[in-house]
């Protein structure tokens, strides 16, 4: 493969880092900011006193948009923030077994706080009242 040398600012991947990874890391940036205003606008503009209460949220979660819309939010906020926090790490030159020991405690951590999180989604929208 040629060694391409890219123009001064141009972002590519690290040594050690995935192509495709690399790739969501810089598409998930844009999207968690559409979607932090989203949520925000929401949570903080659309609420009676400035915040939802219990019940306004409850509302909010029983369009069936809104629920898969935060669960994406929050996979792409935990996948972006651990891809980040990983290119980091990769700037201080770990070896390759502590790299691919951090990468499973990344994946491993990531799953539990994404599992976690539709755990809750799941707990709201059961708590909405049918009717």
């Amino acid at each position: 493969m040629a060694n391409v040398t890219l123009p001064k600012g141009v972002s590519a991947p690290k040594s050690g880092e995935n192509t495709w990874l690399w790739l969501w890391k810089l598409a998930s940036g844009p999207l968690i900011f559409i979607l932090i205003l989203i949520h925000f606008a929401v949570n903080h503009y659309l609420g009676s006193n400035g915040l939802l209460s219990y019940r306004e949220v409850l509302s909010y979660y029983s369009n069936s948009i809104v629920p898969v819309m935060e669960g994406i939010f929050l996979v792409v906020v935990v996948s972006h923030s651990l891809l980040g926090l990983r290119s980091v790490i990769l700037d201080l030159h770990p070896s390759r077994s502590l790299l691919r020991a951090i990468d499973w405690i990344f994946l491993l951590g990531g799953t539990a706080a994404v599992v976690y999180g539709i755990w809750l989604l799941n707990v709201i929208v059961a708590s909405i009242p049918k009717g």
